[in-house]
């Protein structure tokens, strides 16, 4: 990774255009070039900067850039008006080849992504989860993992992105305390009831990604028809109360078979959805390690 003064990255990147916009009014994301190859650039906005976080982005992205599965840290500018990180290229994130609709409300023009894709893309990123874990004296708690934070390459190969909000464990320690950060219908219960993360509190948020695969719903306000009911209307809710077949994302859906599956797919779905479950369990010591996640999917896979 390199740091560059203000003007040699302003004037050798050429900016494109903006391709995400992963959360409003903090930063934008946009597609450029430098030196011949293509980019990515984070750029934060002026008026919502917070310090801390923009050092531990580029702190962290730095440290584990070398993880094939992690969105790689080109370079940074610091001394601009606004902070400005270079990545290498990405062409959109998960949430735009699961989701049926953006968050503005307007449809997804992707093709939606095939099950054997879905599955593979998922364990690649446990794998990254799980490296962040163990790979350090200090595990790192990313306590961001949502589709909007994976992104894609050209040829969909998942990377793992956004590390402003990590936190690392004290060494010999198993949790930490801090204010709850995180995105809503990801975070963890036990995390937002006691303010203290462990490796658990990423475990949780993975195990609501699995859910959003399968079922391309988003984790909060699922079926909620009054203020009354909105609590126990969230994916987890509604995933235990039916049936394979009528959680199962419609585009996974086959006309004709009897579960309206594939044949040898319900088993994998059936799978995935028990350890989906088993990682948003609400007691923190039955959910499996992030390196257990990672050996189940392969299994299932």
């Amino acid at each position: 990774m390199s740091e560059t003064g203000g003007d040699p990255l302003e004037n050798d990147v050429t900016r494109s255009e903006s391709v995400a916009y992963l959360r409003e009014g903090s930063y934008k994301w946009y597609k450029g070039s430098l030196d011949d190859r293509t980019i990515s650039i984070k750029k934060y906005e002026k008026d919502w900067i917070e310090h801390e976080y923009v050092v531990t982005d580029i702190a962290i992205s730095a440290k584990v850039s070398a993880h094939q599965n992690i969105l790689k840290l080109v370079g940074c500018c610091l001394e601009t008006q606004l902070p400005t990180l270079v990545y290498e290229s990405a062409d959109g994130t998960l949430a735009d080849r699961i989701y049926l609709f953006k968050d503005d409300g307007t449809r997804n023009e992707c093709q939606p992504m095939a099950w054997q894709s879905r599955l593979k893309i998922t364990r690649k990123i446990a794998h990254a989860v799980a490296y962040l874990h163990n790979a350090f004296s200090r595990p790192i708690i990313h306590r961001d993992i949502r589709l909007g934070n994976i992104w894609l390459n050209q040829h969909d190969v998942p990377k793992l992105a956004e590390f402003s909000l990590c936190i690392s464990l004290p060494e010999g320690e198993t949790f930490v305390q801090d204010d709850v950060r995180g995105s809503i219908g990801f975070l963890c219960p036990s995390y937002v009831a006691t303010c203290r993360v462990t490796e658990k509190t990423d475990v949780y948020s993975f195990g609501i990604l699995l859910l959003v695969i399968l079922t391309a719903q988003r984790p909060y306000n699922l079926g909620a028809t009054s203020d009354d009911d909105e609590e126990d209307a969230g994916l987890v809710n509604y995933v235990r109360n039916h049936a394979i077949s009528q959680i199962v994302d419609p585009a996974l859906m086959v006309d004709g078979s009897e579960s309206g599956v594939l044949i040898g797919m319900e088993e994998q779905l059936q799978s995935v959805l028990q350890l989906a479950l088993k990682c948003v369990d609400e007691d923190p010591e039955i959910r499996p390690t992030m390196i257990d996640v990672t050996e189940e999917l392969r299994r299932i896979e």
